[in-house]
């Protein structure tokens, strides 16, 4: 049976070999990941070009709330051509699908394709195609409130 990944700490990159914990402070990023060859796109934004997903290779956007300083809060993919929306959503798919199994939801979405939500404890992962200049393909993981609510409460008890 398939284990899918935990997200409640973090997110981990097969290509490099490398585990990204969420509310990791920028600075403490740009220090410890220098193996990723980022790249700032603007403030509180990072990309690089990696394997993860069991096997797929994209880009990877890290953003970081607040924009200055801040800690990390979101991964955004995306693939490194635009040149086959159809191509890329499915095979998308497949990867999250073999990575975090089936989706928690799942609704008709825009532009003919499906609108996928997978939920877990600490993040949630959101798999769409949207109106952006002509229809675009959006793939993220969130950290979500419950995780950060549990981390603080456990902080604020010791």
């Amino acid at each position: 049976m398939m284990h899918p990944m935990d997200l409640s700490k973090g997110f981990q990159i097969e290509e490099p070999h490398v585990f990204v914990p969420w509310e990791t402070p920028e600075t403490q990023f740009l220090d410890g990941f220098e193996g990723l060859h980022l790249r700032l796109v603007t403030d509180g934004y990072f990309t690089t070009h990696c394997t993860s997903l069991e096997g797929l290779s994209h880009e990877l956007g890290f953003h970081f709330r607040p924009r200055k300083n801040g800690r990390l809060v979101e991964l955004e993919f995306f693939s490194s051509s635009y040149s086959n929306l159809a191509e890329s959503y499915q095979e998308f798919q497949r990867h999250l699908e073999a990575t975090f199994g089936q989706p928690t939801i799942t609704v008709p979405g825009s532009e003919g394709y499906l609108s996928h939500i997978w939920r877990s404890q600490g993040a949630e992962v959101v798999h769409y195609v949207m109106e952006h200049f002509g229809p675009a393909e959006y793939i993220r993981i969130k950290r979500t409130c419950e995780c950060r609510e549990k981390l603080q409460n456990r902080h604020n008890a010791h």
